[in-house]
Parts: structure tokens; sequence; C-alpha cells
């Protein structure tokens, strides 16, 4: 299983991605980190008690890689509870480089099937609280299987 970590001046959330449910939209996350892609680029919408969201290349939320991908819902793991990595899109099948990162179940349940749950957070959970709008994703370091 693949892994990321997200190396942000707050610290840095280990990630380990959901290939079997979403095997092209971890193909697209990890392609974009591995090429820098995300290198910079601000976490530009904190919204507490709900999500922490970056990967525009405007900083604003309407950029994007300069395509779209398919949502992928069908999977197992499509409940986005806190460290959950989903892709955040403007309509079905519109997503692209912005992902977003929950920071709890209660408050972004409503989002299972609807955004595709990609990967969670299992080290580094506390730097989701800490993360404000404008805080820079330094780099997402991709780590290949080792098996």
């Amino acid at each position: 299983m693949a892994k990321a970590e997200i190396h942000t001046a707050k610290g840095v959330m280990k990630v380990s991605f959901f290939e079997e449910d979403a095997p092209n939209t971890v193909k697209n996350f990890t392609d974009l980190a591995k090429n820098g892609f995300y290198n910079g680029l601000t976490f530009h919408r904190v919204i507490p008690n709900f999500v922490i969201q970056g990967g525009c290349p405007y900083g604003t939320g309407a950029g994007g890689p300069g395509y779209t991908i398919k949502c992928e819902l069908t999977g197992e793991n499509q409940y986005h509870d806190r460290g959950v990595l989903s892709m955040a899109h403007a309509g079905r099948d519109t997503g692209g480089s912005q992902f977003f990162i929950c920071h709890n179940r209660q408050n972004t349940k409503h989002l299972d099937r609807n955004h595709t749950v990609f990967g969670k957070v299992y080290e580094g959970l506390e730097v989701i609280d800490l993360i404000q709008q404008g805080d820079k994703i330094e780099k997402i370091v991709v780590i290949e299987d080792e098996a």
C-alpha cells in the first residue's frame, strides 16, 4: 500500500491510501505529488470542525491541474471520518487536484459517496487541527510500496 507524507510548517501528516477503493484517484494524487504540483500551495479553505482543503494552484479554490477525473464512490472505505482524505469537486466527476482532510465524522458524514475518499491520515492527526487558512503545503512525499 502506497503512503505519503504531507509536510507543513505545523507538522507532518502521514497518509495511507485506499488504492483498492479509489485506484484512479490515488494515482492522480500521487502522480501530482511526485511531479511537485502541491509544493508551496496553500490550504485555501479551512472550516473548523469540518475540513482543511488544499490543492488549488491559484489559492482561491477555483483552480486545478487542467483536467478532471471521475469520482470513485462505490468502494468499501467511502466514509468521511476524522483524518480522511477526499477529493474536492464542483460537481460529480469534476475533481482534479483539490483535496480535503476531515476534522471529524459528525460534520462530514453527508459527504459519504458524494466525494471520493482515497486515503486517511494515520499519524499526525493533531496537525489537522493546527492548520489555518493560508498555511502552505511545503511538499508531499510519496512512499512507494515496500513489498
